[in-house]
């Protein structure tokens, strides 16, 4: 079921110069939505911008959600001068979610840059499950880092500034061998070239993962046919509607 929400804003907290984490009062989607899912912003009442904004849910409390987005443009700028008590048009939630239910006893989540925002809510949700989680964020330096609500936090930085010098993934390969015995599950998002290279090592080493994809989406719901995805089998899915979370032996980024 997907729901259309004129929500309130509770709170709009600034995380560091150039990322944003909304709170938005929204009872009916609360109650349904799922880790990995996203909702649709209308983040103006006028026609400009004319197009609705993807954001990740980032966490459910209670009946709100958070989203966590970059200030890069207009229409998150217009998102991050939000005060409290005005009022948003969102539509959610959309899209397919992480599975948790797989047999596994360890939950690794892979994450770089922004692609962190689902994984708040993910593992919440996964340590109600009664798994195990670590988590490898990567960023390009240590002010980009967002870390609330992971758990067994390790941490890669381009520059070396905090954590490990190089990429997620990178860190991600010389720890394989820490957690090869264990029955583990890997759950990633980020930007494409991340993606690319995790694909590389789960087909390397033959590894369970389901990623979030990162591409632009218009309607949010498959009408505009826009935000396709590439499979092995040399098929086209939608992100908003088939994804954005898939297996990494379905996709070829």
């Amino acid at each position: 079921m997907i729901i259309k929400e004129i929500s309130p804003v509770v709170s709009n907290e600034l995380l560091s110069s150039e990322i944003n984490k909304l709170t938005i009062q929204s009872p009916e989607i609360s109650k349904l939505a799922k880790p990995g899912q996203f909702i649709n912003v209308k983040v103006s009442h006028y026609f400009d911008p004319l197009l609705r904004r993807p954001f990740s849910i980032a966490d459910v409390i209670d009946d709100k959600i958070q989203i966590i987005f970059n200030i890069t443009g207009k229409g998150t700028k217009i998102l991050a001068n939000l005060k409290s008590g005005e009022r948003i048009d969102i539509i959610g939630p959309l899209g397919k979610p992480f599975n948790t239910d797989d047999d596994f006893d360890l939950a690794v989540i892979v994450a770089g840059g922004l692609g962190v925002a689902p994984f708040p809510f993910l593992t919440k949700i996964l340590k109600e499950k009664n798994k195990d989680v670590i988590s490898f964020i990567g960023a390009r330096t240590k002010t980009q880092l967002l870390l609330d609500g992971l758990e067994n936090v390790n941490t890669a930085t381009d520059d070396g500034s905090a954590g490990y010098k190089g990429t997620v993934v990178e860190l991600l390969r010389l720890n394989i061998v820490k957690i090869k015995d264990f029955k583990f599950k890997i759950f990633a998002c980020g930007p494409t070239p991340m993606l690319k290279s995790l694909l590389k090592l789960c087909d390397e080493f033959d590894l369970n993962c389901e990623v979030s994809v990162e591409t632009p989406m218009a309607c949010g719901t498959g009408l505009c046919q826009g935000c396709v995805v590439k499979t092995k089998k040399g098929e086209y899915k939608l992100a908003c509607k088939d994804g954005p979370v898939f297996n990494t032996k379905e996709i070829a980024l």
